[in-house]
């Protein structure tokens, strides 16, 4: 049998149409991952993003990794009771800031840090914990750190009463999400 020119041309054709195949696969599959983190993390994709020197690529990595970290977590609802308990001790919190601005923001802070810890969160540094309430909690992460960035000015008398105040409305969105309830709004 003899082999032709032609056999040749359409045999590459043939390979450079299953490459283009492979790539335009790749690329959706790349394309629908970005989509996916995307809609999941929010501003938390964003802000990763923006960090100098860091690829798209690799803060895709990054969420992934949270994404499995927080999956070996037992996460759970907290039960009525402990619910209520902490609605009413963020009433106390809330009534105090009047008097003690200050000390307030540090108690809400603490009562938050006690819910997700009940919810099944590991308590480890700010940033980490962040990390991790963003798997589960996208759209309220940014009230946490903006809440966080606000106690530790706080700490070294940089932070107005107003922005203690905002501080405070975070702590509420975040304790409402952590107990699953308006309860605390009341």
């Amino acid at each position: 049998m003899r082999i032709t020119m032609t056999t040749y041309v359409v045999a590459a054709l043939a390979i450079v149409m299953v490459i283009a195949i492979a790539i335009a696969i790749f690329k959706s599959k790349r394309k629908a991952r970005t989509l996916r983190l995307h809609v999941k993390f929010g501003t938390e994709y964003d802000r990763l993003l923006e960090t100098p020197d860091r690829s798209a690529s690799t803060a895709e990595a990054m969420l992934d990794e949270r994404q499995k970290r927080v999956d070996k977590f037992n996460i759970r609802n907290l039960t009525a009771q402990e619910s209520g308990a902490l609605t009413a001790e963020w009433r106390s919190v809330q009534q105090n800031f009047v008097d003690e601005p200050r000390v307030a923001v540090w108690r809400a802070d603490a009562l938050l840090n006690r819910a997700l810890l009940a919810r099944g969160y590991p308590m480890a540094n700010f940033e980490q914990q962040a990390a991790d309430m963003s798997v589960e909690r996208s759209e309220v992460v940014s009230n946490y750190r903006i809440a966080h960035e606000i106690a530790v000015r706080d700490q070294h008398g940089k932070a107005t009463t107003e922005e203690l105040r905002q501080a405070m409305q975070h702590y509420r969105t975040l304790l409402e999400r952590a107990l699953e309830t308006n309860a605390v709004s009341a």
